[in-house]
């Protein structure tokens, strides 16, 4: 009688070595893009790594993040658990972002409507406005001034979110809410990061620096939210369609906690990625003087010096081209993250049941299989249909399948109507030729900051 034959054990996917406590977090830590992008490079589209204790799978290719985002939903679900929160839900609470099944379906359906076409359109008034003010401080700085381009973009969208989505503005407080946002993000990232960072009870110096961050947004927020039940006047915006959200079974609304969190959700999500997008378009354009001149030479001819209107879009070709290929090189969310249900394969490769896996959109935006030259800007990619990549997922800088981005839209239509009015008014030429180099703190940012000097154009 013959032996039974051994069992095999599980084929991992292959990874970089690690430490055997730490795993691969001490490299990790110090240049978690870059080296996310080398390990792409050494070991392929599918990689297990470690941080701690914790086993994450990094998928780079648009046929692997179908799996995982579109084809087996059941397999691959949302990482949040509202008793154990971790990175972004720190910051957002139980909001469109964050939250998962019967909750989320909900707040899809009820926030959906506000980011259709004819209600983005309606927004481009507040838009412009909020870009003719940016210049007239710009006009006031002086010709030939220096400034952080990533602040001011931010100083920008911060002002269109909070009077297209709260019919308010608060740039009176844009200095305490910049580094309150900041400092939650930042930590939000690292809570990610480091598997081995202390719950947010303890009182560390780090952790009292996010709770007075989070508490200085949760009072604006709060503000806003008691200002409009006390006010009875209603604006049609999304704070109203919040208070008036009522389930259809129960009859019942929502508590303030949960208005709270998908209003920051859109305050913080819908003014940041816009921002850092932009930010990553004009170093692009500050880089590459030939493709500036080509978008000034298109608005001169459509727009021959007056404001863009949504209008204009479609014959603004180039324009969207440039905003496009900023977010291929540098989409503001790095990757998507997910938790595996039960074990399952991929690629021959065991995922065990717990782990994570991370669908890095910047290597797919990235892949030489779908992108010629991967690593160059060009812009003209975007305006041929033959050079556009085969899989639809190639290009997902709003994420893909039922969780795509509920404000897609809405964020292109904003980027390009900006783009297209600083650029026929302003040059922003680098202060320094070394490239600049992105750092994660949930979107990439420019490390340490991007700063640029004001050209005005002439007239």
């Amino acid at each position: 009688m013959s032996a039974p034959l051994p069992s095999r054990a599980p084929t991992l996917a292959p990874g970089p070595p690690g430490d055997f406590l730490l795993g691969n977090l001490g490299t990790f830590k110090r240049h978690p893009l870059q080296q996310m992008g080398e390990w792409f490079d050494t070991y392929g589209d599918l990689v297990r790594f470690r941080l701690g204790t914790h086993v994450l799978h990094m998928l780079s290719h648009p046929r692997l993040a179908q799996q995982a985002l579109i084809d087996q939903p059941e397999l691959f679900v949302k990482t949040y658990r509202p008793e154990q929160p971790r990175g972004i839900a720190l910051v957002l609470g139980q909001g469109l972002v964050t939250s998962s099944g019967a909750l989320w379906k909900r707040q899809r359906r009820l926030i959906q409507p506000l980011f259709h076409r004819s209600s983005v359109g309606a927004m481009e008034d507040e838009i412009i406005g909020a870009g003719e003010r940016l210049l007239e401080r710009w006009n006031r700085l002086g010709d030939g001034s220096v400034v952080d381009v990533g602040e001011e973009m931010m100083r920008l969208t911060l002002e269109i979110i909070t009077r297209t989505m709260f019919g308010t503005s608060v740039l009176d407080q844009v200095h305490v809410l910049g580094p309150a946002l900041k400092t939650a993000l930042e930590y939000a990232a690292q809570s990610m990061q480091n598997p081995f960072l202390r719950p947010v009870w303890v009182p560390t110096p780090g952790n009292l620096r996010f709770r007075r961050a989070k508490g200085i947004l949760h009072r604006l927020i709060g503000g806003l939210i008691a200002q409009r039940r006390q006010g009875g006047m209603r604006r049609g915006d999304l704070l109203d369609l919040l208070l008036e959200a009522r389930d259809p079974e129960s009859g019942q609304g929502m508590d303030d906690a949960l208005i709270r969190d998908e209003a920051l959700t859109v305050f913080a999500a819908g003014h940041e990625t816009t921002a850092v997008a932009l930010t990553w378009t004009w170093y692009l354009l500050g880089r590459h003087p030939e493709a500036k001149d080509r978008l000034q030479r298109e608005l001169s001819d459509v727009l021959g010096g007056r404001n863009p209107r949504v209008d204009d879009l479609p014959r603004l070709p180039f324009t969207r081209a440039v905003f496009e290929e900023a977010l291929r090189l540098y989409p503001p969310a790095v990757g998507i993250m997910r938790r595996v249900t039960q074990d399952t394969h991929m690629e021959g490769c065991l995922l065990p049941r717990g782990s994570t896996v991370f669908v890095n959109i910047r290597n797919i935006h990235r892949h030489p299989e779908y992108w010629s030259d991967p690593h160059r800007f060009q812009p003209e990619r975007f305006l041929d249909e033959a050079g556009k990549p085969a899989h639809r997922l190639a290009f997902m800088p709003f994420g893909a399948g039922p969780r795509v981005c509920v404000g897609n839209h809405l964020a292109l239509t904003e980027a390009c109507l900006m783009l297209a009015l600083i650029a026929q008014f302003y040059d922003l030429e680098p202060v320094s030729p070394e490239p600049v180099e992105p750092a994660l703190a949930v979107t990439q940012k420019p490390d340490p900051g991007l700063f640029m000097r004001l050209r005005r154009r002439a007239a």
